[in-house]
């Protein structure tokens, strides 16, 4: 009797990895058919930063809020253009990260190895995840019973600002939210909506010039 006490709880929980390894591999499945092959897309987002502290504080806090829009199209093409607080646009490719600030009349550029990790998130989902195992340790997080698939992607190499994403799905695959958390407990949330597939942009829409007067930081160069 004690043996069987030892012996199927073991089993449960054997049981229950393989059921929640099969629904992982069907979700990302899920997500490579529904964005791999879209030719560009457009989503509205909300962006939100959340310290440990205000997490504590659930409802009665909320952080840093910017709301705009997301275009993207293969391979790694992305374009955020903020609307709220301030206007600010940022054009991220395979190496190179520029960003806009209106306000400050300033263009800052980046290394996307340095600087890009975060977005490069976002390139990765709408890719259809194409290459997350690669990069990731990739586990379901949520009961598939649920009415949301919740995954967690965990770097392989440790990354300096980024702990582990989770992201949220519908039953159709669309992602919702994700989350991306630094080791010391704040998350950078976006809420993704009202996605629009594009099958084409205008010329050099995803090509930045730098505007006439605006102060250009490199920082690589620095």
């Amino acid at each position: 009797m004690i043996r069987l006490w030892i012996i199927i709880p073991f089993l449960l929980l054997v049981l229950q990895g393989e059921v929640l390894g099969s629904d992982l591999d069907s979700v990302l499945k899920g997500v490579n058919k529904k964005y791999h092959h879209m030719p560009g897309l457009v989503t509205s987002y909300t962006r939100e930063v959340i310290t440990r502290s205000m997490s504590m504080l659930g409802s009665q806090a909320r952080g840093d809020l910017a709301t705009g829009q997301i275009y993207f199209t293969p391979p790694r093409w992305l374009r955020m253009d903020q609307l709220t607080p301030e206007r600010e646009t940022v054009i991220a490719s395979e190496d190179k990260i520029w960003w806009y600030v209106p306000n400050n009349n300033c263009v800052y550029l980046y290394s996307t190895k340095e600087f890009g990790r975060g977005l490069s998130i976002l390139s990765e989902i709408f890719s259809g995840f194409t290459r997350v195992k690669e990069n990731f340790a990739v586990a379901m997080v949520s009961d598939p019973k649920q009415e949301e698939y919740q995954i967690r992607l965990t770097p392989h190499t440790p990354w300096q600002e980024i702990d582990h994403i989770t992201i949220t799905l519908t039953k159709d695959y669309d992602v919702r939210v994700v989350d991306i958390c630094n080791q010391f407990g704040t998350i950078t949330r976006f809420r993704l909506e009202n996605l629009i597939v594009k099958n084409n942009f205008e010329k050099d829409f995803f090509q930045f010039v730098v505007p006439e007067g605006a102060r250009l930081v490199d920082r690589d160069a620095q």
